[in-house]
């Protein structure tokens, strides 16, 4: 069940089913297996704090696939062996005719869900059902890393490490909405990339190029603007590579903020001692356990409301793949362009 402390969903397991009390859904029977569409036992409430929602549409992320094969550090009931209804969150439609999005508490990507009312937010009616259920994942990987743990303020500068994905574009949008005052952006494909300066991005950096002209790039760019603020969804050399760049020689430093965020190129990197004692940095992470629950009840209160608006007026852009949930088999596993969502519209 969905802990307060945190915003990481449980899954249902598949006990027995009865065709009139079943739903359709993409269901995974092993880990590490490819979800299929299939029958399920309906969703059910087991508490008051509970309530049922008709799901319209569900968002596949990078988390909802790791927790499926059981690869995620918040672990998966697939560990047991027994069928899951894969999928975090979602939006749909509660008994009053209401919609909202929702964190799921056993599964999303199915007809029915059970979700804690709690964890819910009202979706305006001009936003479309999947960019609603699309962004928050996007926004609980920006907006909480820059408000919370980098403590954005106006006037920052700000890199977003990886700034080509889904989220990372997201987080471009963010940063310039919450004040920064340059926002550079490092990223691998060059179309994606010269599509962020109309994100807001003030400069981008090609990854692709060899390790010494990417140290140079961003260390005269630090030395022109000091950099404040790195959001980083790479992890890996890159963030070495970025490390490295701020080394200083023994003089004062301008103090940075390292949030990371994402682990695309590696989950292990190499830091020199040396990185850290002569930078006046600070590193840390932003991620489900590291949250508090302050910080987890404003997201739901305030962040997601506020950036829902935002999508709503045309000030926060997304772009998704949409297709029908009897067709997630064929799609999991497919490639999509960066900075795109993959969406199972479920009606």
């Amino acid at each position: 069940m969905l802990s307060f402390d945190g915003i990481a969903p449980a899954y249902f397991c598949l006990t027995k089913i009865n065709a009139k009390d079943s739903m359709k859904a993409a269901v995974i029977d092993q880990r590490g297996g490819l979800p299929h569409y299939t029958e399920f036992p309906d969703a059910t409430v087991q508490n008051e704090d509970e309530v049922l929602m008709t799901v319209e549409a569900a968002a596949i992320k990078h988390i909802d696939r790791s927790r499926a094969s059981g690869a995620h550090y918040s672990g998966n009931a697939a560990d047991s062996g027994q069928a899951i209804v894969i999928g975090g969150d979602g939006v749909g439609i509660l008994a009053d005719g209401s919609r909202v999005y929702a964190m799921g508490l056993r599964g999303m990507v199915a007809e029915q869900a059970a979700i804690d009312k709690n964890r819910m937010v009202s979706v305006p009616a001009q936003l479309d059902n999947a960019t609603a259920a699309a962004l928050p994942n996007a926004i609980i990987g920006a907006a909480m890393g820059l408000r919370f743990r980098a403590a954005i303020q106006p006037g920052d500068v700000v890199l977003v490490n990886g700034a080509t994905g889904f989220t990372g574009r997201v987080a471009v949008q963010i940063a310039r909405y919450y004040g920064a005052k340059k926002v550079i952006a490092t990223g691998r494909n060059p179309k994606s990339l010269q599509d962020l300066l109309a994100l807001g991005a003030d400069e981008v950096i090609s990854v692709q190029q060899d390790d010494d002209a990417f140290v140079a790039q961003i260390r005269a760019l630090h030395s022109h603007s000091p950099i404040d603020i790195i959001i980083d969804y790479l992890w890996g050399h890159s963030a070495e590579l970025v490390l490295t760049a701020l080394k200083g020689k023994g003089s004062f430093t301008h103090p940075v903020r390292f949030i990371s965020v994402g682990s695309m190129t590696g989950d292990k990197i190499q830091l020199s001692a040396e990185s850290l004692r002569s930078v006046n940095l600070q590193i840390s992470g932003s991620g489900l356990g590291s949250w508090t629950r302050s910080e987890v009840s404003k997201l739901f209160s305030e962040i997601l409301p506020e950036m829902f608006q935002l999508a709503a007026n045309g000030q926060l852009t997304i772009e998704t793949v949409i297709v029908p949930l009897a067709d997630i088999g064929s799609i999991y596993n497919v490639a999509l362009p960066d900075g795109k969502r993959l969406v199972i519209d479920m009606k």
